[in-house]
């Protein structure tokens, strides 16, 4: 990316801000702009619960307007584990229900720091267990049906709830996409591994600033960030995992580790794809159904939704089941 590109796409930037001090700003700001289009989608979803443990999880369940599959995408949000919620993820859930012809159940887990970590992935976890015991509430014709998929910190939840799954001995989930998905503790630019958050981690969507500022009031106590639960990419077995679309964007300071993450499940025996997304932001999957970046993720989403890959796209890597590998 050029210099005066880069300079562009920093006017649009997200406001620098001291998330620590700010979320709940943040959190009626977004609000405030999910109110505008309320009206819009009012009639896209239902709305229902499921009490678990003695707390009431809620979950906004979408139809598309052409069902074209059997799957139910159970969908966790984006936003630092701190921010977004069911309301202002509404319009993107609508588009995801339509773009794959899905059902979508978006679920409202548990913010930090009023809720820190486990919290958020407890409620996650919770309710994908209910409803592969119970698959007759989504709407399941098959628990196989069930895909577990999320953006950014909702992407960090879908790879924790499949690590918990599998480490519980709670078979069902065989699929799951992670969209620009959080894996790893560490985005200092002095220490990280990962070039992606040098190059893009100071004057774009997200920052490498904010993403510390998440990881404080996600999880305060510094040595818990290492919990594969937490950073699945410090997970020394990922073994039997769910078949799995990592989608990453070209400028997101997150997009190595994604990578990284979806190359360690390969390693490990597990069907993986990695789709780089060409010239997209973090958190590209909430812009209008229209645009080219959502145009290419949705075309890989749905080629892994019909059970097949598609290597043969710009910016994929596939990495077959071990069986099939040469």
């Amino acid at each position: 990316m050029n210099w005066f590109f880069r300079a562009v796409l920093s006017l649009f930037a997200a406001p620098r801000i001291n998330m620590r001090e700010d979320y709940g700003k943040v959190r009626r700001f977004q609000r405030w702009v999910a109110s505008i289009g309320r009206a819009r989608h009012r009639n896209s979803y239902r709305q229902t619960a499921e009490i678990i443990g003695g707390r009431q999880i809620s979950v906004r369940i979408f139809q598309p307007a052409d069902r074209r599959g059997d799957d139910v995408l159970l969908f966790f949000h984006g936003g630092g584990w701190v921010t977004g919620d069911i309301d202002t993820y509404t319009a993107a859930c609508v588009a995801m229900a339509d773009l794959t012809g899905c059902t979508v159940a978006s679920v409202n887990y548990r913010l930090a720091p009023e809720y820190p970590f486990p919290a958020g992935l407890d409620d996650c976890y919770s309710l994908t267990k209910r409803l592969l015991n119970e698959p007759e509430r989504a709407g399941l014709k098959d628990v196989r049906n069930l895909v577990l998929i999320g953006d950014s910190a909702g992407g960090n939840l879908a790879a924790a709830v499949s690590l918990k799954l599998r480490d519980e001995s709670h078979h069902g989930v065989d699929r799951q996409i992670l969209l620009y998905p959080v894996t790893h503790w560490d985005h200092d630019p002095e220490t990280s591994p990962f070039d992606s958050v040098r190059e893009h981690g100071e004057d774009l969507r997200l920052t490498n600033a904010e993403v510390d500022d998440y990881f404080d009031l996600y999880v305060p106590d510094a040595e818990k960030r290492q919990d594969p639960l937490v950073s699945p990419l410090e997970s020394t077995d990922l073994a039997n995992q769910p078949k799995t679309l990592v989608v990453t964007a070209d400028w997101d300071l997150l997009r190595d580790e994604g990578e990284a993450y979806g190359e360690a499940l390969a390693d490990a025996g597990n069907a993986v794809q990695v789709h780089r997304v060409p010239e997209a932001l973090h958190g590209f999957i909430q812009l209008p159904r229209f645009s080219r970046q959502m145009r290419d993720a949705y075309e890989v989403i749905n080629a892994f939704l019909d059970e097949g890959f598609a290597p043969d796209r710009t910016g994929a890597v596939d990495f077959p089941a071990p069986e099939q590998r040469s």
